[in-house]
C-alpha cells in the first residue's frame, strides 16, 4: 500500500484525534529543588488573537508561567528601527526576569526578534548568530550560571517558513556546537515545523539532540493543533516535565501558546 505524503491538514486532522493525549493546562508553577523552568513564547509582536496590541497582557502570561529562563520571539518590531515592545523594566519589576544583553539596534530588545530572559546567575559568552534564509531569522545563544548550582546553554531560535531554510537553519545550530566544548544544552524557539517524522526538518538535529521529544500542539492558540514551538535537550533525562501553557489569558495574548519545560538540574552536573 503505498504511503500518502505528510500533508499540512492530515496533521491537523491527526492532532485533534490524539488531542486528550497531550499534556497541557497552566504553566508549572512551582519548581521543586533542584530543578528550574524554562519556557518558549511566540508574543506575535504583541498582537493577540483578537486583534489587539497588548504588551500588558503578554507580561501578564509571563507571570502566570514564572519561568527562571524564557526565550521570546517576535519580541521587536520587524522592519524600521525594530524597536522592543514590551515595557522590559516593568517585566523586571514584576518577575525578576532580566535581559541576556544583545548588540542591536538602540531601540531593539533581542536579536532578530529573539529576546532572551533569566531571572538569576551569571549570563557569559553569548554569540548571536544569523540563520541562513529568505527571512531575517537569527538565533541567540548563551551560557548562565545558576548561583552554585549548575551551568546551562542555552540556545533561542527562530526559524523560518521554508522547509528548505529550516534544514539549513538546524545545520548551523549544529555547526555552533561543534567548535565547543561539551555541555547541558536547551535548544527552544518558535521552530515553524508542523511536519512530524522523516520528514520534519527538525530530524537534522537527532545527531545532537534526539531522539526529539514529544511533539505538544502550541499553534494556533484558540485551538492548538501544530507543534510549531519546541524545547529539546542534549542529555536525556534533562527535561523532566513539558507541558503547553493553556490559559484563557494564554489564549488571547498571542497566537502561539507558551510552551513550558521542568529541567532536572542534577543531569546538568558533569
Amino acid at each position: 500500500m503505498k504511503k500518502s505524503k505528510p500533508s499540512l491538514a492530515n496533521a491537523m486532522v491527526s492532532s485533534i484525534r490524539n488531542k486528550k493525549w497531550r499534556p497541557s493546562g497552566p504553566a508549572i508553577t512551582q519548581a521543586v529543588d533542584g530543578t528550574i523552568t524554562v519556557a518558549s513564547y511566540n508574543v506575535h509582536k504583541c498582537v493577540g488573537t483578537d486583534g489587539r496590541f497588548d504588551p500588558e497582557r503578554i507580561i501578564d502570561v509571563i507571570r502566570e508561567i514564572s519561568p527562571d529562563v524564557i526565550a521570546l520571539q517576535e519580541a521587536d518590531q520587524r522592519f524600521g528601527e525594530r524597536s522592543g515592545l514590551l515595557d522590559l523594566n516593568r517585566l523586571r519589576l514584576e518577575t525578576g526576569l532580566l535581559p541576556v544583553p544583545v548588540v542591536s539596534g538602540p531601540k531593539s530588545h533581542g536579536w532578530r526578534g529573539n529576546v532572551l530572559l533569566f531571572r538569576e546567575g551569571i549570563v557569559r559568552d553569548v554569540h548571536q548568530v544569523a540563520l541562513p534564509g529568505l527571512e531575517p531569522r537569527g538565533a541567540l545563544v548563551a551560557e548562565i550560571d545558576f548561583e552554585g548550582r549548575s551551568s546551562l546553554r542555552v540556545i533561542a531560535a527562530h526559524l523560518g517558513l521554508l522547509r528548505w531554510a529550516r534544514r539549513q537553519q538546524a545545520d548551523v545550530i549544529l555547526g555552533l556546537l561543534q567548535g565547543r566544548a561539551e555541555q547541558p544544552t536547551i535548544l527552544m524557539g518558535d521552530f515553524n515545523e508542523w511536519r512530524l517524522g522523516p520528514g520534519s526538518a527538525l530530524t537534522r538535529l537527532e545527531p545532537v539532540f534526539g531522539p526529539l521529544p514529544p511533539a505538544i500542539p502550541s499553534f494556533p492558540a484558540r485551538m492548538p493543533v501544530l507543534s510549531l514551538d519546541r524545547i529539546m535537550a542534549n542529555r536525556a533525562g534533562l527535561i523532566a516535565h513539558l507541558t503547553v501553557h493553556d490559559t484563557l489569558l494564554a489564549r488571547r495574548a498571542s497566537d502561539h501558546l507558551p510552551l513550558i519545560a521542568r529541567l532536572d538540574l542534577s543531569k546538568v552536573e558533569d
